[in-house]
């Protein structure tokens, strides 16, 4: 349940998608049951009446991979660095583990600062976020990760550029198939290491969902949201929303969509699905 507490912390409302995001996802949701009545939503985790916020239906669903499918990129782009680098004799041993250790760290974000500077589309490489199956819409964890596209003038932060995207569109996945079961999405509440980390993926994930984004300033919303049931517990507050009310930490960052960049991602957000449709139905093996 530390999903659930954090959702609660982050000041999850009804309506509004909370998103823990780490090296996977926890997506959550909750509506008022006389709003959503007998909805089932398909191929999500799960809906339980109670669940996440008292009184409320909470419907979870999430990613296998997030921040994990950027981890596996920057291990492939270290490899020569942990294995090659490591072993040179020319370098001081000292100098040399400070280098590794240097290099290693600045991977991402120089690789982010690269991509942010390509254009939407530009590089025409599209990838899939399945290196660990997918957990929802429609679990099926023998799915496999792809990338399609490249050319020899295929860089690494042209192909980092395109996993980002491939994660923020499997995010928009599990959107669409709430919005499609008739379960509306007013706002987006983001947490976790990604979400406070990178404005870059914050931004793609505004435009690509085409929705306002809002990052729980607290660095520990899973305490605050199991503090605040301990205060509704102990009597302090009668109801979750008046302890959200009162003891909630806020927003510090909020990202807003941008028009033109909503426009360009719908055309790389279909040949997301083509290929996903094509990779389930041809090349997975179960």
């Amino acid at each position: 349940f530390d999903a659930h507490m954090g959702a609660v912390g982050g000041e999850i409302e009804p309506f509004h998608l909370s998103k823990v995001m780490g090296t996977s996802t926890c997506d959550m949701l909750v509506a008022p049951l006389d709003e959503v009545g007998d909805t089932l939503v398909s191929g999500i985790c799960g809906q339980v009446d109670g669940s996440i916020t008292p009184g409320m239906l909470g419907l979870e669903a999430g990613q296998s991979a997030f921040g994990d499918v950027y981890a596996w990129f920057k291990k492939v782009i270290a490899w020569p660095i942990d294995n090659i680098l490591v072993h040179a004799q020319s370098i001081d041993e000292t100098i040399r583990d400070k280098l590794v250790e240097e290099v290693s760290d600045r991977i991402i974000p120089e690789l982010t600062a690269a991509a942010e500077k390509i254009d939407i589309g530009e590089s025409g490489i599209v990838a899939l976020d399945w290196m660990n199956g997918r957990r929802t819409p429609d679990a099926n964890q023998a799915l496999k990760g792809a990338v399609m596209g490249l050319t020899l003038g295929s860089d690494a932060p042209r192909i980092f550029r395109a996993l980002v995207e491939a994660t923020v569109f499997g995010s928009k996945k599990i959107v669409d198939r709430f919005l499609s079961e008739g379960v509306r999405i007013e706002g987006v509440i983001a947490l976790g290491g990604v979400a406070k980390k990178s404005p870059f993926v914050m931004q793609v994930m505004a435009d690509v969902l085409n929705m306002s984004i809002k990052v729980a300033r607290s660095e520990q919303t899973v305490a605050l949201g199991a503090s605040m049931f301990a205060a509704v517990i102990a009597g302090i507050y009668e109801t979750i929303e008046a302890a959200q009310q009162k003891m909630g930490a806020g927003f510090d960052a909020v990202y807003e969509p941008i028009p033109e960049n909503v426009e360009k991602y719908k055309t790389l957000y279909e040949a997301y699905g083509q290929l996903g449709d094509f990779v389930e139905r041809n090349i997975t093996s179960t």
